[in-house]
C-alpha cells in the first residue's frame, strides 16, 4: 500500500517520495506525535499550516481510549480526528520499556495494567495487528520489545529474539486480516553490534516494504546510537524507507539523514514548546525565562512561521507567567513548523549536492560542535 522512490542521494544522505493512500511524503520528514490521536495543543488546520506532512498515533494509547472499534466505527483514525494527510501507527511497543511497572513480557505477548483505570490488557503480535487495522492508518509497525540500556547480554538477546518471533508472527496475521496498511519491521538488538545486524538481516529477508529501528536514544551514550544506527542501515534493503523512531533533537536528525534515515519522529517539538522552549536556527531559547520580558524581537528573526510574524518573546513570557495557554499553544506551533522547515531544507540541499556543507553550516549556526 506505499512505494518508496530514492530521488537523490549525497553521501549517506537521501532525498525521497513516500507514496501512500493518503497522499505523497517528502523525505527526509519528520512525524509530529499524536498519541492520543491529536498533536498537543495544536488543530489539524494548524498543523497543515505548518506544512506537516503525517503524524504519528499510537495503537496502545487508542486501545485504551477511545477503543479501536469506536475509531473503526468512525471510519478509522483519518475521519475520526479530521486528518487527511498520512498517519503512522506504533504498536506500543515502547511502552513495554516506559511502562515497566505495570507490565509483563512473555513470548506470547505483553499483559499490561493500564494506566489510566488500572484494568487488565493482554497485546499479542496478533491483538496488536487487530486493532492497527481497525485504526486504518497508512502504515503500521508490529510489537516489538526495545532493549533497556543499560541491559545484561542475556536480556539484550531474549528482546532480540522476541522482537523477531513477534514480527513473523505479525506478517502471518497481517496477511490472514487481508493486508492493508503497510507493515514495517522494526530493528532492535540494544547496543550490540551483531545482535542489530542479525535483527536488520532477518527482517529484511522477510521483505517488508519499510523499516523502523527502534531501541535507541534510551540513555546510551550518542556516539553508541550512531553506530548501531549505521549498522542497520548498511544492512537494511537500500530501496526500502527507514524510520528512526523517537530520535527528536534537531542535532540528532541531522546526524540520521547523513547515515540515510527517511523518517523521524519526536516528542520533542510538542513537549519542549509546551515547557517554554523554543527552537531557532541558533539553537535552543527558554522564552519564559526573564531576561526576555522586554524583548519585543521573534522567537527567531529567522523564521517565516504565523508566531514568529506577529508575536513577540516578550508576549509570549508574558503568557507563559500569567498561565494562559496560548503561551504553549504558540512555543509549539512553531516548534513544529521550525522541524518541518528544518527536514525541507536538508531535503533542497540532498537534491542540490551540498548536503554535507549545508550539514558543516546548520551546526556552526545552532551553535552545536
Amino acid at each position: 500500500m506505499v512505494e518508496f522512490h530514492i530521488l537523490a542521494r549525497d553521501g549517506g544522505a537521501r532525498a525521497g517520495l513516500l507514496v501512500t493512500p493518503h497522499g505523497e511524503v517528502e523525505t527526509p520528514t519528520f512525524m509530529p506525535v499524536g498519541t492520543q490521536g491529536t498533536v498537543k495543543a495544536l488543530s489539524q488546520e494548524e498543523l497543515e499550516g505548518a506544512r506537516v506532512q503525517m503524524v504519528l498515533a499510537n495503537a496502545y494509547h487508542l486501545y485504551l481510549r477511545p477503543g479501536a472499534e469506536l475509531i473503526e466505527q468512525a471510519g478509522g483514525l483519518h475521519r475520526f480526528m479530521g486528518w487527511e494527510r498520512p498517519i503512522l501507527t506504533d504498536s506500543g511497543g515502547y511502552q513495554i520499556f516506559s511502562l515497566a511497572p505495570l507490565r509483563k513480557v512473555t513470548d506470547e505477548g505483553v499483559r499490561f495494567q493500564s494506566h489510566i483505570d488500572g484494568s487488565y490488557h493482554t497485546f499479542t503480535p496478533e491483538r496488536v495487528i487487530e486493532v492497527e487495522h481497525k485504526l486504518m492508518a497508512d502504515i503500521i509497525m508490529p510489537l516489538d520489545q526495545p532493549a533497556p540500556y543499560p541491559c545484561s547480554e542475556a536480556e539484550a538477546e531474549a528482546a532480540h529474539r522476541r522482537t523477531l518471533l513477534w514480527a513473523e508472527r505479525s506478517v502471518r496475521h497481517h496477511e490472514k486480516l487481508g493486508g492493508g496498511p503497510a507493515l514495517f519491521g522494526i530493528v532492535q538488538g540494544g547496543v550490540r553490534h551483531e545482535l542489530r545486524r542479525e535483527s536488520a538481516e532477518v527482517l529484511s529477508d522477510m521483505g517488508f516494504p519499510g523499516y523502523g529501528i527502534g531501541g535507541l536514544s534510551l540513555g546510551e551514550p550518542k556516539p553508541l546510537t550512531w553506530e548501531m544506527v549505521e549498522v542497520a542501515t548498511s544492512t537494511l534493503p537500500e530501496e526500502r524507507p527507514r524510520h528512526l523512531l523517537g530520535m527528536g533533537l534537531p542535532e540528532d536528525i541531522v546526524e540520521g539523514v547523513a547515515r540515510g534515515v527517511d523518517m523521524f519522529d519526536c516528542v520533542v517539538p510538542t513537549r519542549y514548546g509546551r515547557n517554554g522552549t523554543a527552537f531557532t536556527w541558533k539553537g535552543k531559547l527558554v522564552v519564559k525565562n526573564s531576561p526576555y520580558a522586554g524583548d519585543f524581537s521573534p522567537l527567531d528573526p529567522d523564521c517565516s512561521c504565523p508566531v514568529c510574524r506577529r508575536y513577540t518573546r516578550a508576549y509570549i513570557r508574558h503568557l507563559f507567567q500569567a498561565e494562559e495557554i496560548l503561551g504553549l499553544r504558540l512555543t509549539t506551533l512553531h516548534n513544529v513548523y521550525f522541524f518541518c522547515e528544518l527536514m525541507r531544507n536538508m531535503r533542497e540541499a540532498i537534491l542540490r549536492g551540498e548536503f554535507a556543507e549545508w550539514r558543516r553550516e546548520f551546526y556552526e549556526r545552532y551553535g552545536v560542535s
